[in-house]
């Protein structure tokens, strides 16, 4: 059996490590993830799914460091002697001595169609980019960021409605079953990686909670995309009355209106732009849920007419 030791931290990681779980040929040794961090209203220590994955099958979480490089870390984890390494989504980028501990390797399962959109949130790139097509790429990790040679890749259709959060749940389980698919041809040789082209190259950047705020200036459509691709987090939003008005769905209409400006528009909720107009179709005020346009209209009728952003 192959040691391996999975490094991975997002909801999107699980499947892949699941998968290796479920393989016969495969023997997970311990999990790297990041720290737990405080989440939700009350702020409570949380650990990441990957963790939550990994003491559930009963294997050791044996690493959380803020970084790799950390006192003992390495030698923490060279003390299991892995054959190979695979990661998927773990949030650092891997030294040189880690890189060359497995023999095998290190693998990495990446949600995009390399060398377009290296990084840290290719999914929510791909969507605010408008790109009709996105996928998966395994490849060989190197000291670069995401600039390893491939070893496979498999695309997947962008929908139309897709936000972050559906699109990563598909590409969670394209990946898994690729990395399963990929894994035994390249240990046995059957695979030779080949370098990523020199054109086509993408970077995007991790996303920050400022980037999700709505610039009304903006076209309708690039501000349609902002909704999908920031949802589940940080969430689009512009601001309402002095606070913070997150918006969960949308839709674009042609028509033109002062930019921010609310109006009532063929019995819907639309809101001007720099081009055409955005149906509100969900909205949520801070410490409340997020509602239906209409059942957010029935607490706050004054909604129409205002200016957001100001």
């Amino acid at each position: 059996m192959i040691r391996t030791v999975f490094m991975g931290t997002p909801e999107i990681a699980v499947p892949s490590l699941q998968a290796l779980l479920d393989h016969p040929d495969f023997h997970v040794v311990g999990v790297v993830t990041q720290p737990d961090r405080k989440a939700g209203r009350g702020r409570k220590l949380t650990p990441p799914p990957v963790k939550e994955a990994a003491l559930a099958a009963g294997i050791p979480v044996i690493l959380q460091p803020k970084r790799l490089h950390e006192p003992n870390a390495f030698e923490t984890l060279a003390a299991l002697q892995p054959d190979l390494i695979v990661v998927t989504a773990y949030g650092q980028i891997l030294r040189p001595n880690v890189l060359a501990l497995p023999k095998h390797g290190c693998v990495n399962v990446h949600a995009s169609l390399l060398p377009r959109w290296r990084g840290a949130s290719p999914i929510t790139a791909a969507i605010l980019a408008d790109d009709p097509l996105t996928g998966v790429t395994i490849m060989q990790m190197d000291e670069g960021m995401d600039t390893g040679p491939i070893l496979s890749q498999q695309a997947e259709p962008i929908r139309p409605d897709d936000t972050t959060g559906s699109l990563s749940a598909r590409l969670a389980r394209l990946g898994a079953d690729l990395l399963i698919e990929t894994l035994p041809c390249y240990l046995e040789g059957k695979i030779r990686p080949r370098p990523q082209p020199t054109e086509g190259v993408t970077i995007c950047r991790l996303v920050k909670k400022e980037h999700a705020r709505i610039d009304w200036t903006r076209p309708a459509a690039e501000i349609e995309r902002m909704v999908r691709a920031y949802q589940p987090w940080p969430g689009a939003f512009t601001t309402w009355a002095g606070q913070p008005l997150k918006i969960g769905a949308a839709s674009v209409a042609e028509g033109e209106a002062e930019p921010g400006r609310v109006i009532a528009w063929d019995k819907k909720v639309a809101v001007g732009t720099g081009q055409g107009l955005l149906i509100i179709e969900q909205a949520q005020l801070p410490g409340k849920k997020m509602l239906p346009i209409d059942a957010f209209l029935r607490g706050r009728p004054d909604f129409i007419g205002t200016r957001l952003g100001e």
